[in-house]
């Protein structure tokens, strides 16, 4: 059992190395030898873990997500109405950007980035599928905007990464107040006027 946690640990700190690297210096400027000294592992040690560098950052993507994404959702019930279900959802991702900011600027980084292979990527759109299924439910009741769900993303979501940055380079301080004016405004740019 305490090998068991060895190897989880040792995984683990390859990860939070990986992260904190590549938001610090991006995914070219991360060699292997830097990764393997700030996880204090041998560089072979890698290669027990991950294939490649390639696999390396994939995986690291494919974790963070999923945890980004069962934070956004731990709470949720499909059964919520639509706006109800969206207000939640688009909360819980506000705090997760907002308090598990090295995850969530390792995430956006990987958004703009051709280093994520495109299976990794469909892996990760699919930990989103409550947030799609809600989308598409909204739709279908013509409360949400019939517009493809990647717009529907960019405009209600991806400010959030906006926001973190600005915040986190001291440039804006987001209160409760300016989060219910962000969300307002995430609201009204994806739901039907009537």
């Amino acid at each position: 059992m305490a090998k068991l946690q060895k190897s989880i640990d040792k995984r683990n700190a390859l990860v939070k190395a990986t992260i904190e690297l590549v938001n610090n210096n991006g995914f070219h400027a991360t060699p292997m030898s830097k990764i393997a000294k700030m996880a204090n592992v041998s560089p072979a040690t890698i290669y027990l873990y991950f294939e490649n560098k390639q696999d390396l950052v994939n995986q690291t993507y494919i974790d963070v997500k999923a945890e980004y994404t069962k934070y956004a959702f731990a709470t949720y019930d499909p059964k919520m109405s639509v706006e109800a279900g969206f207000e939640l959802i688009w909360k819980r991702i506000a705090d997760f950007k907002l308090k598990e900011c090295e995850n969530a600027m390792f995430l956006a980084q990987c958004d703009n980035t051709p280093m994520i292979d495109d299976q990794s990527r469909q892996q990760g759109i699919m930990h989103l599928q409550p947030l799609l299924d809600l989308w598409a439910r909204g739709k279908k009741e013509g409360i949400i905007k019939p517009m493809s769900d990647y717009l529907l993303y960019a405009y209600s979501i991806n400010p959030l990464s906006f926001l973190m940055i600005i915040q986190k380079r001291g440039d804006f301080q987001l209160d409760e107040r300016h989060l219910e004016e962000a969300y307002q405004s995430a609201w009204s740019s994806i739901k039907v006027c009537q």
